[in-house]
């Protein structure tokens, strides 16, 4: 029953997920993206997280676990309809402009909105007579959103969508991501390996490293609670190891990754204990240390 009733609060619920591969193994992978919510998808290249990302779409057969999309199979055809997905690369031909891909994509989807996808090109100024190939990546980029959200999905799954842009195209994508998530029954999933993006606008983050999920957090108990001591050898010996999760040894000192760091600041008031981002606790993870 309680996983049932987690199915249904959920917009991706998942568990167990296996898939083999020559030299590669998805392990047993659970996680959960509840309704409202952005969650971010961070891991190092070759981690899982487009193998993840084609399963959830039902584009790859799944060697074991269950994938639920609003409580549904993700096999079931109804489920398509709720979700509009991005990939790192643009999809349309370069001979089409705005008005072909309108005419293809209001056939695919019956929810599809002509006035919202107007809006949109005319919000991020995309040229409608010209072909997409002579677009920048950044508009390609925008213009892969725009359609993934014009016929007003529930579920956004995105595969690396900002890689490659600027600064300033990213930051117009973020804040369209924020803004789809006003109504509290849409969600995005999002993959990316630029951490800064996913601390920018994440409510949770899923770390997955060699097939195998590390952690799935707040982005703000991340943030704000965890931290990385330093210290010489001799004052690291008298350091408790409940007090840290993870540790590394460096030229001149010793590193720790502690969850709670002003609880460390407070019983060892002689130690270094600086704050973390996103990326310093991935690479903790990611690059090793002893726990």
């Amino acid at each position: 029953m309680e996983d049932k009733e987690k199915m249904g609060e959920n917009s991706i619920w998942v568990k167990d997920l296996c898939k083999q591969f020559d030299g590669f193994f998805l392990d047993h992978v659970s996680f959960q993206v509840p309704k409202g919510r952005i969650v971010g998808f961070i891991g190092e290249n070759g981690a899982g997280k487009s193998t993840t990302i084609h399963l959830l779409l039902n584009e790859l057969k799944r060697d074991g676990g269950q994938i639920r999309i609003f409580g549904m199979e993700n096999a079931d055809p109804s489920v398509r309809e709720e979700i509009g997905v991005v990939f790192d690369d643009c999809c349309f031909h370069d001979v089409f402009n705005t008005s072909d891909i309108e005419k293809i994509l209001s056939g695919v989807y019956k929810s599809w909105d002509r006035e919202l996808y107007r809006q949109y090109l005319k919000k991020f100024r995309i040229p409608e007579k010209k072909p997409v190939g002579s677009f920048s990546k950044g508009m390609k980029m925008k213009l892969s959103i725009i359609c993934a959200m014009a016929h007003r999905p529930k579920l956004l799954i995105l595969d690396e969508a900002t890689t490659g842009l600027d600064p300033v195209v990213r930051d117009e994508i973020l804040d369209l991501f924020l803004e789809f998530i006003q109504d509290e029954e849409c969600s995005i999933f999002f993959s990316s390996h630029i951490t800064s993006d996913v601390q920018k606008i994440a409510d949770y983050v899923i770390l997955i490293h060699q097939g195998k999920i590390i952690f799935e957090e707040s982005k703000d108990d991340l943030i704000y609670n965890f931290g990385i001591a330093r210290c010489g050898r001799e004052k690291f010996a008298s350091i408790s190891p409940d007090d840290y999760l993870i540790h590394r040894v460096t030229n001149v000192s010793v590193e720790c990754l502690v969850r709670d760091k002003e609880a460390v600041r407070r019983k060892y008031k002689d130690l270094v204990v600086d704050n973390a981002t996103l990326e310093d606790i991935m690479l903790f993870y990611i690059k090793g240390g002893a726990s």
